[in-house]
């Protein structure tokens, strides 16, 4: 269970990294298309529905503007109608209080008939500025008294010459705006009055009323100062208005989005020509982008969509990558402890196909190696052995070489004083000479031995060595051809590089084409179509790229892996060529010692032959026994001297014996740590 969960580790597995990324990046996509989409969507749907509001709003206030012109020509028409301009002259001129009487009954009797048949007329009154007069004509009803008039602020920017024309807010408590006018006679007094229209504010609320921009809006005419003149909402006239946005700089027309009541609204407003007052809308962002919800649920049914198909294709990346991966790199762990009968079994002809057949081809020619090397390194132990038992019987022959001689050297000390038994030592010398000879022929047989298993082992030792740098030379060549095959990938990166580039110049070709789709209209919607299935191409096309960027990316990792182990069997090859060259040079020793060893056998023999003759001198001149001994006593130290030489031939050859024999066990136990 352990097991499987360690497969399932990202940092383990490059099949599960792969998965990861894909379903990830499947995601991050998908779930950034489809939010982008809605946004898209969402601030198309809110600007289009500002435009048109704002449309609405222009239209309305353009009708209203009318409305309050009409209002403004007809004061003009009031004032100077002819029976009010005749009562006004009258009452200038009047000398009379019945004349003057009768002029005020008939201006008040003309506004009168005014108020009837001015429909949203509510009062009329002319006001002179002349605080003098008591004059105040009036009509109507709940027209405010001379004295409220003059108070107003109104009234002052009026009679001060700011302004000539003043459109009063609506008063809650009267249910009615003024039109206010400065006006002067035009019968030569010079006198000025204020005219005065109090007009119905129901007048603008039909108009606002029957304009609606959707569920939840609310439209509103508001005054310089903010005052609510109008409102499509019922007793909110006259009153401060609850827009929180109403005090914020504004051109004479446009749109924003904006905060109100806690809620997102768009507003558009529009500047009133005639009065100068802002016609504003509001409508919920939340009923404009009701449809826009659907698209949410068909972005989760997307994302969902995509994870399922993200994780289908991504098992099945784990099994086609993942999978051969992990079997391959358990094989190399398994050789990594000197198994080297393992095999890999996948076939394919793609580049882990191809990594496992040079698995297999690097086994073979390994598990070749190491048999050879095995059967060479037991042919070297068993010449060892051989040669060490010609040496220790070269060693015993030495030393009865030894005993001989000394026994010779005994015998010529006493030769003077054992002269009557000269024929006993003769005898005894002769058989004492021929186990010499035969001694020396059986150390000769020996040395002949040993220089043939001593070449033989050369040879083999020559040959074990070219092959191990044949071997060297195949592991070269393989970390050679991964490198080059390193170098194809990075150029493979290369292609994906440029592919990548031509994507996002036809990602960027298809927005373009979808722009110029756009502005053409209806004539240019199949070549949006077109447009836009080229953009999905380029989409896929670029997640096909870097989905084989990251194979790419992670076969050159095992390449890299693969030329890592490569390097660590190198060094070992290495250390096998020169344990061969030194066991070689061990041989090479041996062999002279041999030649050195033979050449001094044959100093011996001749010895020996100088030995015979004089114990033959010996036997044919008994008379002289004085000289032959002498001369005996000479050649007895020569051949003492030759013995020991012998001695420590032996004892050398026998320790060069023990080393090579040590040497063919050190490579007997380097092989054995290798199962083939």
């Amino acid at each position: 269970m352990l097991k499987n969960w360690r497969a399932l580790d990202p940092t383990k597995s490059v099949g599960v990294r792969l998965f990861l990324i894909f379903l990830v990046s499947m995601v991050v996509f998908v779930s950034s298309l489809g939010i982008l989409s809605y946004v898209k969507a969402r601030d198309t749907i809110k600007e289009n529905a500002a435009s048109a509001n704002q449309q609405t709003i222009i239209q309305t206030s353009q009708k209203m503007d009318i409305i309050l012109q009409r209002y403004l020509d007809a004061s003009t028409q009031i004032f100077f109608n002819p029976e009010i301009e005749s009562a006004i002259n009258n009452l200038q001129r009047g000398t009379t209080e019945f004349e003057r009487f009768q002029a005020v009954r008939q201006i008040n009797d003309s506004l009168s008939n005014q108020v009837n048949v001015t429909s949203g007329l509510q009062a009329i009154y002319f006001l002179p500025t002349d605080e003098a007069s008591n004059n105040f004509f009036t009509a109507g009803s709940q027209v405010p008294t001379p004295e409220d008039i003059r108070a107003a602020s109104w009234y002052a920017d009026l009679t001060g010459g700011k302004k000539n024309v003043m459109w009063v807010p609506t008063d809650a408590a009267r249910g009615s705006y003024t039109l206010a006018r400065l006006m002067s006679t035009t019968n030569g007094s010079g006198a000025k009055f204020i005219v005065a229209l109090q007009l119905n504010v129901k007048t603008l609320e039909e108009q606002l009323t029957s304009v609606t921009l959707g569920d939840g809006s609310h439209i509103e005419l508001i005054s310089e100062d903010g005052t609510s003149i109008a409102s499509d909402v019922k007793g909110t006239e006259g009153q401060p208005t609850a827009l929180s946005f109403a005090d914020r700089e504004m051109q004479d027309s446009g749109k924003f989005e904006a905060k109100q009541s806690g809620k997102n609204v768009l507003a558009a407003y529009n500047t009133m020509e005639t009065s100068g007052w802002k016609l504003i809308g509001t409508v919920p962002v939340e009923y404009l982008l009701s449809g826009a919800s659907g698209i949410l649920t068909l972005i989760v049914i997307f994302v969902v969509v995509a994870v399922l198909v993200a994780a289908v294709i991504g098992v099945w990346i784990i099994r086609m990558i993942g999978h051969p991966l992990g079997l391959l790199k358990g094989l190399m762990q398994e050789g990594a402890t000197g198994n080297l009968s393992v095999r890999s079994d996948y076939r394919s002809k793609d580049e882990i196909g191809e990594l496992s057949t040079a698995f297999n081809r690097m086994m073979d020619r390994i598990t070749d190696l190491i048999r050879q090397t095995t059967d060479t390194a037991q042919q070297v132990l068993d010449t060892a052995g051989e040669l060490e038992e010609a040496s220790k019987q070269t060693a015993i022959s030495a030393r009865e070489i030894a005993i001989a001689t000394e026994e010779i050297a005994n015998g010529a000390s006493s030769l003077a004083q054992e002269a009557e038994k000269s024929t006993e030592l003769t005898e005894r010398i002769g058989s004492r000479m021929e186990k010499v000879v035969s001694a020396n022929l059986e150390m000769d047989v020996s040395a002949k031995e040993v220089q043939t298993a001593s070449r033989q082992g050369t040879e083999h030792l020559d040959k074990l060595l070219t092959q191990t740098g044949g071997t060297e030379n195949m592991v070269r060549s393989l970390v050679t051809r991964v490198d080059a095959l390193k170098e194809s990938t990075a150029s493979v990166m290369k292609v994906l590089d440029v592919m990548q580039n031509i994507t996002k110049q036809t990602n960027i070709l298809s927005l373009n084409a979808t722009i110029e789709a756009a502005r053409a209209g209806a004539a240019g919607q199949g070549f949006m179509v077109v447009a836009g299935e080229i953009r999905q191409l380029a989409s896929r096309s670029r997640e096909s790229i870097d989905m084989v960027g990251e194979i790419t990316d992670n076969i050159q990792s095992e390449m890299e892996e693969t030329v890592r182990t490569l390097s660590t069997v190198y060094p070992m090859f290495q250390d096998q060529v020169h344990a061969v060259k030194q066991t070689s040079g061990i041989f090479d020793s041996v062999q002279e010692q041999m030649e050195q060893f033979s050449g001094k056998l044959e100093g011996v023999t001749a010895s020996i032959g100088e030995l015979g003759r004089a114990q033959t001198t010996m036997a044919e001149a008994m008379a002289s026994v004085s000289a032959v001994a002498e001369q005996s006593s000479a050649t007895s130290q020569e051949v003492a001297s030759l013995s020991s030489e012998q001695q420590n031939v032996g004892v050398r050859l026998v320790e060069l014996s023990a080393k090579l024999s040590n040497a063919s066990n050190e490579l007997k136990e380097s092989i054995s740590k290798f199962t083939v």
